[in-house]
């Protein structure tokens, strides 16, 4: 069971780890050791998820998610498989986590009478400014 919070856990059954060749760094052994690693969560047919959690977790994914609803990390940065491994399960935790917080329900406010008032008074302000800038008309009748 992999923990991410107090009240959600994931099987390990639940993430499927496909290890594949890195680009990058790291000489021959780049091109003989499958180093960097790819893994697959099924957020749609998840059953530790919470409805609300995943359709947080699909918003939050973005590119990362296919059509079908399989989230897809991709972990290359280091050279040791073990690593890689362990930085991509981090990366799914942290956006599960991500995912389970309430985002805060904005409440609307109104600009009170005295916010309003400064407000009227600055513009009054700007446009006397601006009137007094402009030329004095002389139309001769």
């Amino acid at each position: 069971m992999i923990n991410i919070t107090p009240t959600i856990a994931i099987g390990e059954n639940e993430i499927k780890l496909d290890f594949i060749r890195s680009s990058g760094h790291g000489g021959q052994n780049v091109n003989k050791v499958a180093t960097a690693v790819q893994l697959r969560f099924d957020v749609k047919n998840s059953p530790s998820l919470s409805h609300d959690v995943r359709t947080r977790l699909v918003r939050l994914a973005g590119r990362k998610i296919t059509e079908h609803g399989i989230l897809i990390i991709q972990a290359g940065r280091f050279r040791k498989q073990e690593r890689n491994r362990q930085d991509a399960i981090d990366r799914l935790k942290k956006l599960i986590r991500k995912a389970s917080e309430k985002p805060k329900v904005r409440i609307k406010t109104k600009p009170t009478r005295a916010a309003k008032k400064r407000m009227l008074s600055a513009k009054q302000h700007r446009s006397k400014i601006k009137r007094m800038r402009r030329g004095v008309s002389t139309s001769e009748e």
